[in-house]
């Protein structure tokens, strides 16, 4: 990013053009109380641009990188192998510097593309359309909702215990706006989902009930029960997928009578990359297309009966009058989106299968050798990739002993659950491809270690 250093006349000018007497009158509607009324501590004025690089790698030289350690953690964030070739086209120009298809007329690359990810995504996920992608998977799950809640004219949304904590987090965000109502819980360490708990919420003000497929714990939900319940009493299915891999061996939601289906596409092209940018994934029944948020993009032909694509709909705010919008989601994440798209082609069928399998089959190999570390308990009877371990000591103090060995050992609960004790004691841990017999028995090693 360039550095572009205004003069005092410059400044002088600008605050002139808006009536602006300062610099400081366009932070008055700050309360302040929250204005620093200095420079924070710690902090240079200045440095120079080498002395900043360095410090800057010696800061970036602290962390302990997934490739770099024995690393089993997940929930939401999953590390997969990207082919060398995903990331090799998504770095050409055309696709670089890509944003919006507002002219189809010289947008025909990026048009196909984004055609090819929703086909890809509708497939994936069992449902009759999908969109041209969403920021994350939270965000989708919200959008979710609140389509539910258009659909239905209901303002109630039951969220199942088992849903990530994030995405719970981000929906009663957006519903202090909307006045919408969120009812949820904690789960508890039981093999079992909760299914029979949570259909007897279900009532008849309640828009859609919300289920992780797999879920927090990494457990496996009856969608077809829950689908069944909720639909009797008026609501819709919304099923939520953080880990799109495990769709290679599971049943897609919308078979299963899931209505809309999101989630998180991170798992498949885009790494890691401390915490984004990811990939929302939407599809949904056709019948709710026209409340669905985003962008659809379509195929057609031209007056010479060429193949061509366009931009089919769009419910957004800067296509349409804002009070009829569905949304006001501004970018389809379409870098992302394409590495995803460029992932699943390399894959095909068979080949997103296979990796499913070799995940399954890497946690299980997990599972095994873990359950027989003196004090370790494995919460799940049935799991994908990922599941819960019940421990005799803190989680994130385990957590913390298994780093300082150089290892990524999960993702303590209570970190995700901070303050609930049942949960206190529990850690999330997660396979894939990349996990090798030698990274699980050096977590066994030294689990056993850390627990004598």
């Amino acid at each position: 990013m360039r550095y572009l250093p205004l003069t005092e006349a410059d400044r002088s000018e600008m605050l002139g053009v808006i009536g602006a007497g300062s610099v400081n009158d366009l932070f008055r509607d700050v309360p302040e109380h929250l204005l620093l009324d200095g420079p924070i501590d710690g902090l240079p004025f200045h440095a120079s641009e080498i002395a900043v690089e360095r410090h800057m790698r010696r800061l970036a030289g602290k962390n302990l990188a997934a490739a770099d350690a024995p690393f089993f953690c997940g929930a939401g964030a999953y590390r997969h192998h990207i082919p060398a070739s995903v990331d090799h086209l998504i770095q050409r120009g055309e696709f670089l510097t890509a944003y919006t298809p507002y002219q189809p007329e010289i947008a025909q690359g990026t048009l196909q593309v984004l055609f090819e990810f929703q086909t890809q995504v509708a497939r994936l996920f069992g449902t009759d359309v999908a969109n041209a992608s969403m920021y994350d998977g939270s965000t989708a799950c919200w959008e979710a909702i609140a389509m539910a809640t258009r659909i239905t004219r209901r303002g109630r949304a039951l969220l199942a215990c088992g849903l990530h904590p994030h995405y719970i987090a981000v929906a009663r965000t957006m519903a202090r706006f909307t006045g919408d109502t969120i009812a949820t819980g904690t789960p508890d360490l039981s093999p079992s989902a909760g299914e029979g708990e949570l259909i007897a919420q279900i009532d008849e003000q309640t828009a859609c009930v919300v289920v992780q497929y797999p879920d927090i714990l990494g457990r496996i939900p009856d969608l077809a029960r829950i689908a069944d319940a909720a639909q009797a009493k008026g609501a819709l299915l919304i099923a939520v997928v953080t880990e799109p891999v495990a769709l290679g061996l599971l049943e897609a939601p919308g078979n299963l009578g899931a209505d809309i289906v999101v989630g998180e596409g991170q798992s498949l092209g885009v790494g890691l990359q401390f915490g984004g940018p990811y990939l929302g994934l939407f599809g949904c029944r056709e019948k709710f297309v026209r409340q669905m948020p985003g962008r659809l993009c379509g195929q057609t032909v031209d007056a010479s009966g060429k193949r061509g694509f366009v931009l089919t709909l769009s419910t957004r705010e800067q296509h349409i009058r804002r009070e009829k919008a569905t949304s006001n989601i501004c970018t389809n994440s379409g870098l992302c989106a394409l590495a995803f798209s460029i992932h699943m082609t390399l894959l095909g069928g068979e080949g997103l299968a296979r990796l499913a399998r070799i995940n399954h089959a890497r946690a299980q190999a997990m599972a095994k050798r873990l359950s027989i570390v003196p004090g370790v308990q494995c919460l799940n009877d049935a799991w994908f990739n990922e599941l819960t371990l019940i421990l005799p000591k803190s989680g994130s103090q385990v957590v913390e002993k298994l780093a300082a060995q150089g290892i990524l050992g999960g993702v303590p609960l209570e970190r995700l659950y901070p303050g609930v004790d049942e949960l206190k004691n529990a850690i999330l841990v997660t396979a894939t491809e990349l996990t090798e017999d030698e990274d699980i028995e050096a977590l066994a090693s030294a689990l056993q270690e850390v627990l004598a």
